[in-house]
């Protein structure tokens, strides 16, 4: 039964029971969902009338079934403007990449499954690891991005943008999946909601293998499961849900340019074969939220057992011309936490208001190492912590209702840090605390015409490695000093938008933004980590999204994003004013065909603009244009049948380019050269898939 959203007390109350409601073609609106069966005063498409900026939206699960995904971490990549892609084994960490920046493995887009972190803080691989090999996409029901900090509920890593990915409550059909494919690619899936008591019991089950086209395969072997009791809805219910992965790989990872070139190796070989990882992640969370009349509460809370060994060798032999550059790192953790908020609709005089409480806290109990390795046998130790890392943050959010054709969303957000770092090197160890509060304020004008305007402005931060807040000497040189970082980096950001369905048939949104950051992190080829530059750093830029649906059969998702990084300090003597990694301009165009006949498909083209890599602009990498594609067959409504297809052109470019130096065996001295990761070659993978 249709439900109406009269003003801006009930647009908060709209949106939680729309996210469950079924959705049609035509009610898919440049990544925001919308929903036939809402009537909204004004306008009945996309979040108009309730976003509070035009950098935010949501991916359906339609959107998320028609794309064909290489690895889980892709699935993110329906955010506007985000790539994903690899430089090492698929059991590693993905590399982010989003309004200007190489994001590294995580370091300032958030993201979180199911309410859970998946950044990972003082990480033994890069601040902000976040791997998302555990996530089982057939299960994912939709996904939430915003981008900018803007919203006083993200916190910690949500400078550029977080991306919320939910699980539902229960899944409508159960699923048995076969695939097979070229490059050992075998997958297996089950999974079903039967009826347990007065709720439902959701189980998933995934195993998965592939080698990829490396002269030693990747043997990259995982498994997957859930476990979910859940009784209620997503707005007025409880669950609680167990989840466990565990993976093991070998890994190609980047190769020097000069040595493709000479002839040494093949573009598919490593040189350092003995490379790869062992990674696991079980945990237990539990959800309770209830929605009224005037209020909604949410509650959920979490802990997680984590494991991590990455063996690596970027440098080869320019420390040790004998054992080699391997190095191990050792990452053991477990991480807890509780988020709560709760609203309160109503009146301030005649205007609607809409008043938001939150409550975060996480401890994160680490045992983190790096050793000196050689065929992943550890020789040395350069550090052994022990780390504890606590956080807690207060929020406040205000959402009012000035007239009928202005609103604004204002929030104070403040975070509170604490870390004790206990090292095997005394000078090394210690306590930190650190503190950040955060305004933020959106203004929405509209709508006129099917258009509503949006201007945003908020301050927010990335935490640092809590290592790095109290170093004191360099712990493989320890005659040497070491600069300390902040354990807390500001983020301050501006950005103006419009949102529009002026044009029958066709829903955008255009963006034009600034983000600043106190000091920029980059990655340490020799290191495999990232490291706090110091110097302080600016990026501006547009971002243009269109979802279009000329037929009923037929949508059109097409973005384009481009940004301008450089640093924003006077030019030391000798360096260059660039941002090393920060990508220039992407761009995706997705044609998807359903609802004609029994065949279906998809065709996705992917541009991944080119990079300075050093800061004088000296060195820089070319674009990356990668097209894939799926076509599918349902036998009946039971059954289906789709081959996908990746890189479908076969063409020969890099996942991701690094510049630093390294040294193989035989030279005489360290080389500065480019490090690129290759681009798997056309791939196809063939999928059985029965519901009941």
């Amino acid at each position: 039964m249709p439900f109406k959203c009269d003003g801006l007390t009930a647009i908060a109350r709209c949106v939680v029971l729309a996210a469950t409601a079924a959705c049609s073609a035509h009610c898919l609106a440049a990544g925001v969902q919308t929903l036939d069966e809402v009537e909204v005063t004004g306008s009945s498409t996309d979040l108009i009338g309730g976003a509070d900026s035009s950098s935010q939206g949501t991916i359906t699960r339609r959107q998320i079934e028609a794309r064909p995904n290489y690895r889980p971490g892709e699935l993110l990549e329906g955010t506007p403007g985000l790539i994903i892609t690899q430089h090492s084994g698929e059991g590693k960490a993905n590399q982010y990449f989003l309004r200007g920046m190489n994001l590294d493995h995580g370091t300032d887009l958030a993201i979180t499954v199911d309410g859970m972190p998946v950044n990972q803080r003082t990480h033994g691989h890069g601040q902000g690891y976040s791997d998302l090999n555990f996530l089982i996409p057939d299960l994912v029901s939709s996904m939430q991005y915003k981008k900018g900090p803007y919203s006083a509920e993200d916190g910690d890593f949500s400078a550029a943008g977080s991306v919320s990915v939910l699980y539902p409550q229960r899944l409508d059909k159960g699923v048995a999946e076969a695939g097979f494919g070229g490059f050992g690619y075998r997958r297996l899936l089950l999974a079903d909601t039967p009826k347990a008591g007065n709720g439902n019991l959701t189980y998933a089950l995934e195993v998965f293998h592939a080698d990829g086209p490396w002269t030693r395969p990747d043997d990259f072997r995982k498994f997957n499961g859930l476990l979910r009791y859940a009784d209620g809805t997503a707005q007025n219910g409880f669950s609680i849900t167990a989840m466990g992965y565990q993976g093991k790989w070998n890994a190609t990872n980047q190769i020097p340019k000069r040595a493709l070139d000479s002839g040494l190796i093949g573009r598919w070989d490593a040189l350092d074969p003995s490379d790869g990882g062992e990674a696991s992640r079980y945990s237990l969370s539990s959800a309770w939220n209830k929605t009224g009349e005037n209020s909604a509460t949410s509650t959920n809370a979490y802990v997680i057992r984590s494991r991590l060994q990455l063996w690596n060798n970027f440098t080869f032999f320019q420390d040790d011309a004998v054992n080699g550059d391997q190095f191990e790192q050792r990452d053991n953790r477990v991480t807890s936490g509780l988020n709560a908020k709760h609203s309160l609709f109503g009146k301030w005089g005649t205007r609607e208001v809409e008043n938001t409480f939150g409550f975060q806290a996480r401890n994160d109990n680490i045992n983190v190492g790096l050793f000196n390795s050689a065929q992943r046998t550890v020789i040395a130790t350069t550090r052994n912590d022990h780390v504890v890392e606590t956080s807690g943050a207060l929020y406040y959010q205000n959402g009012l209702r000035w007239n009928d054709w202005f609103r604004t969303v204002a929030g104070v957000r403040g975070d509170f840090y604490r870390a004790d770092v206990a090292g095997d090197r005394a000078a090394n160890s210690g306590r930190v605390n650190d503190h950040m509060i955060s305004p933020k304020l959106n203004l929405v004008f509209g709508p006129w015409s099917k258009t509503e305007y949006y201007v945003n402005a908020g301050r927010g931060f990335r935490s640092n490695d809590a290592r790095g807040a109290t170093i004191t000497v360099d712990p493989k040189n320890p005659a040497n000093a070491a600069v300390r970082e902040p354990l807390l980096v500001r983020a301050t950001g501006y950005e103006t938008g419009l949102r529009t369905a002026l044009v029958p048939n066709l829903q955008s949104s255009f963006t034009v933004f600034r983000l600043d950051f106190q000091s920029e992190l980059l990655f340490q080829g020799d290191a495999g980590s990232t490291a706090d530059t110091g110097r302080p750093s600016r990026r501006v830029g547009f971002e243009f999204s269109n979802f279009y649906t000329p037929a009923s059969w037929l949508t059109v998702d097409a973005d384009v994003a481009y940004a301008r990084a450089r640093y924003a300090d006077l030019v030391p003597t000798g360096a260059g004013d660039r941002v090393p990694g920060a990508v220039e301009g992407v761009a995706t165009l997705t044609a998807t065909v359903d609802n004609k006949g029994p065949y279906y498909g998809s065709m996705r083209l992917r541009y991944f603009g080119p990079r300075p890599l050093i800061e004088d602009n000296s060195l820089r990498s070319n674009s990356t244009t990668l097209l894939s594609g799926r076509i599918g067959y349902k036998f009946e409504k039971k059954v289906r049948l789709q081959l996908d297809v990746f890189n479908f052109l076969n063409r020969r470019a890099s996942q991701i380019d690094y510049a630093y130096t390294s040294q193989l065996k035989g030279e005489a001295a360290p080389v500065n050269d480019i490090h690129l990761h290759p681009t798997e070659p056309r791939s196809f993978r063939l999928s059985a898939i029965l519901s009941f």
